[in-house]
């Protein structure tokens, strides 16, 4: 299977939420009519199979998602799974006082992320289905045919509205399912395309 060097420098992550229906009715926020996008710094990417809890956080929520990286021509050539690990106590107190979501969700080793594949190794990216386990228990199920807003939606977008660089990634939104992860607990996410294994990975949290 051909892939991409995960390790290739990242200039921004693109992310986006409330991506899916199901996610933002479970947060209690409103089904969004466009796209929501919002950064994370590119050094949040971790390469690592080891999830490194911020100690000042006593919530730190996994949130599964399709990843994907831009090429020189802004279009899609590689895909992957990835972790948006958000600080949910500090989200919520930011979102209480109108505060911007950086602390949240841009801190270290925030977005965990597998190795690169090559697009060219399926048909579509509107055919995929992902999954994450903790502790071998099945924790969030996505489709990316169920999200808000398609890939090549989401890219249009971002370029119409945002400096888009290649070599960015772009994180597609979580399905429902997300939660709080635990010092020892165990993840394991797989990624197919029309019932044929594309990915798995594995990450442990300390």
């Amino acid at each position: 299977m051909s892939s991409q060097n995960s390790n290739n420098i990242s200039r921004n992550i693109w992310a986006v939420g409330r991506n899916y229906a199901n996610h933002a009715r479970e947060l209690n926020n409103e089904i969004p009519t466009t796209p929501v996008f919002f950064l994370k710094s590119g050094n949040c990417l971790e390469t690592n199979s080891v999830i490194h809890l911020p100690t000042w956080s006593a919530e730190v929520h996994y949130e599964l998602e399709l990843a994907l990286w831009l090429d020189e021509n802004l279009s899609y050539s590689h895909f992957t799974l990835a972790l948006d690990l958000t600080a949910r106590d500090a989200q919520n107190q930011a979102k209480a006082k109108g505060l911007p979501w950086t602390l949240a969700k841009s801190f270290k080793g925030s977005c965990p992320i597998a190795p690169w594949v090559n697009l060219q190794e399926i048909e579509s990216l509107d055919s995929l289905n992902f999954e994450l386990f903790i502790n071998k228990r099945s924790v969030q199920r996505g489709q990316s045919q169920d999200m808000i807003f398609k890939p090549q939606e989401l890219l249009e977008y971002a370029k119409n509205h945002f400096p888009i660089t290649a070599h960015d990634i772009l994180l597609t939104g979580t399905p429902e399912g997300v939660g709080a992860l635990r010092s020892g607990d165990s993840l394991d996410a797989i990624l197919q395309s029309e019932d044929r294994e594309i990915l798995t990975c594995h990450w442990d949290v300390i």
